[in-house]
């Protein structure tokens, strides 16, 4: 990861899209509709993007080329499942993007200085158990999705379906408590709440509830994991390669 760590700077660039909601929420005064202040309205979106930072996953994708390309074959004869090394791989990857994510934070603090604040060790460490097991629903899910992989050469189309419903209910785009009750009323029984909103929401300092967030983010890990080992075992008892 190292290596390429100029792609990975790139990588943590195009990840700004927070920063871009950010504007279009205060020079629209759309913050007075919520009662939630340009201030912690600011903080949010800045724990938005750090969130989706560390917790971003491609593991789809990375699995779709290498079945594609053969690489999956010799990964399964080996003593433990390949998915922990996609695991390691992104991990890895989120150590290396560490220090490009907090130039991006000290710049945007350089601009907006009223915004800086620096979050007790108790939030922070909560934030961060937060922002890992939002890491874990993500990796659960895309690797459901990559084991499609048994059974179509294009799982990453199935990815692209559920990057909608991701995009605009996760609070990536706009904080859940903007949302009309009746969508409120089911949408904290999925997972999309937990994986952006919740932890920005503990970690800017923002009203949330603790308790129901890190239920429902070990509920949601607690479910996806099983689904996972069925159709990974589904899937291997499938699996045929060239020359096999």
């Amino acid at each position: 990861m190292l290596e390429y760590r100029v792609e990975i700077a790139l990588w943590a660039i195009s990840g700004i899209i927070p920063f871009f909601m950010l504007n279009i929420w205060t020079n629209n005064n759309l913050n007075e509709a919520i009662n939630i202040s340009n201030l912690m309205l600011s903080r949010y979106f800045l724990c938005a993007f750090l969130v989706r930072q560390f917790s971003v996953v491609w593991v789809v994708f990375s699995f779709e080329e290498d079945s594609l390309m053969g690489k999956v074959s010799p990964y399964l004869i080996q003593p433990i499942n390949p998915f922990f090394r996609y695991f390691a791989q992104h991990i890895a990857e989120q150590i290396t993007r560490f220090p490009f994510a907090f130039i991006i934070v000290f710049l945007f603090f350089i601009f907006n200085p009223e915004i800086i604040w620096i979050p007790n060790f108790g939030v922070l460490l909560l934030a961060t158990i937060s922002t890992f097991l939002s890491f874990l629903i993500q990796f659960l899910i895309q690797s459901i999705v990559a084991c499609l992989c048994f059974w179509t050469e294009k799982a990453s189309s199935v990815e692209r379906l559920l990057f909608i419903p991701t995009l605009f209910l996760s609070g990536l785009l706009a904080p859940v408590v903007s949302f009309p009750e009746y969508v409120k009323s089911w949408i904290y029984l999925t997972p999309f709440p937990y994986l952006i909103d919740f932890p920005a929401n503990l970690l800017s300092g923002n009203s949330t509830n603790i308790t129901r967030g890190f239920f429902m983010q070990i509920l949601w890990i607690l479910l996806l994991l099983p689904v996972f080992k069925k159709i990974w075992s589904l899937g291997t008892k499938k699996y045929t390669a060239m020359g096999s």
